[in-house]
């Protein structure tokens, strides 16, 4: 299979998975238990119905929407994963210079593998910092001055890892941050000689927001489940939201919420924006999906904040259906990993041309001309 072969996401993880070592790929592509919400945080997409106006005059069509403060070309957020170098060698560099390329916020983990400064420094589009409360108060403010002097657009605080979701593939394969090459592992590794060439050769695996406080996940391997539940701090409170709103002092986001009380506390405590998420179903098995949450999280604060669907998207139709139901935009990770791990930026570049091509075509057979046209009587739920 080759990259002119992929024509979807499913494509691009098919590729993906006879390119990289089955640790490698059942990290991106794994979940939490029985992954039972993963599998639903797509199929619920197909719960709802769309509803297309006809005759409505569509030639010139504008996909561009406002984000956050921040003008996007195309209503899609491209959520902040971590470990990028891991699934190809190019990492969170070809997934901002993707981004920019195309108008749309992108974000890095904390447990990126490159720099706040490098992607504050490379690409002038919209960017977010996904930030994960450790333990280590000082690890914190660095994090949020490095990004005030780096100029990020928004710290987007998750909420939903204070102990890591029991994932259960990984558990099988010893994955870990860095991979170890275990016995079990290790075949895997060794029949995808351009992978291992290109981890073993190329720059050396760092996760640099980190390591100038803590050790684990780059000179000393751990598994991302072991790592959340080990060292961020699970006494984090709305307190703790609300003092790093004050300490960062710019667009500020909560990602992770799911509850419509939740997201009442996110308006009450001055967030911004709220990401409906469950982290890819790799956290709580058996919770609701962002798009099943949606309409009631957009009855209880919606017009108060900006609301992001965040998980499951693999179509422009998934986008057409949460702006419809009233989320400001889309957003997902492995829509766009797939890709990356299958090609690297050409990857990312094509599946974000087949998506902007499926919005775009989507917006014309549903007869709007913005997206901002899309509303809820154009659903019907099955």
């Amino acid at each position: 299979m080759r990259l002119a072969d992929c024509h979807n996401i499913e494509d691009f993880r098919r590729l993906a998975k006879a390119r990289l070592p089955w640790p490698v790929f059942d990290y991106i592509d794994g979940a939490a238990d029985d992954e039972l919400t993963r599998q639903r945080n797509t199929a619920a997409y197909g719960h709802a119905d769309l509803v297309p106006n006809v005759l409505a005059g569509v030639q010139n069509i504008d996909m561009s929407c406002t984000i956050m403060g921040r003008r996007s070309a195309l209503p899609l957020v491209l959520s902040p994963t971590a470990l990028q170098r891991v699934f190809h060698w190019q990492g969170e560099r070809a997934v901002a210079r993707a981004a920019e390329k195309f108008g749309l916020w992108c974000g890095i983990s904390s447990l990126a593998t490159v720099s706040i400064e490098e992607i504050g420094a490379m690409i002038s589009t919209p960017k977010m910092f996904q930030l994960y409360v450790h333990k280590d108060k000082g690890l914190n403010t660095s994090m949020i001055e490095r990004c005030k002097e780096a100029k990020f657009d928004c710290i987007a605080l998750t909420v939903d890892t204070i102990v890591g979701g029991k994932r259960e593939r990984c558990l099988r394969s010893g994955f870990s941050s860095p991979p170890r090459f275990t016995a079990s592992s290790l075949l895997s590794y060794a029949i995808k000689p351009r992978w291992a060439l290109d981890y073993v050769f190329r720059e050396k695996f760092r996760l640099p927001n980190l390591d100038t406080h803590v050790s684990q996940g780059t000179d000393e391997a751990m598994s991302i489940q072991g790592y959340f539940s080990t060292m961020l701090d699970q006494s984090m409170n709305w307190d703790t939201a609300a003092r790093i709103r004050q300490d960062w002092g710019g667009t500020f986001c909560l990602k992770g919420v799911m509850s419509a009380g939740d997201a009442r506390r996110a308006v009450e405590i001055g967030a911004d924006a709220i990401m409906i998420s469950n982290h890819g179903g790799r956290q709580l098995d058996g919770s609701r999906t962002p798009f099943d949450q949606l309409t009631e999280i957009v009855d209880a604060v919606g017009g108060e904040i900006e609301i992001i669907c965040d998980g499951g998207v693999r179509r422009g139709t998934h986008v057409m259906k949460a702006l419809a139901a009233g989320a400001t935009a889309a957003s997902g990770g492995r829509l766009y990993l797939y890709a990356l791990a299958a090609a690297g930026q050409a990857g990312v570049e094509r599946a974000l041309t087949i998506l902007r091509e499926e919005i775009e075509r989507d917006m014309k057979l549903m007869g709007v001309t913005g997206v901002d046209q899309l509303g809820r009587d154009m659903l019907r739920w099955r």
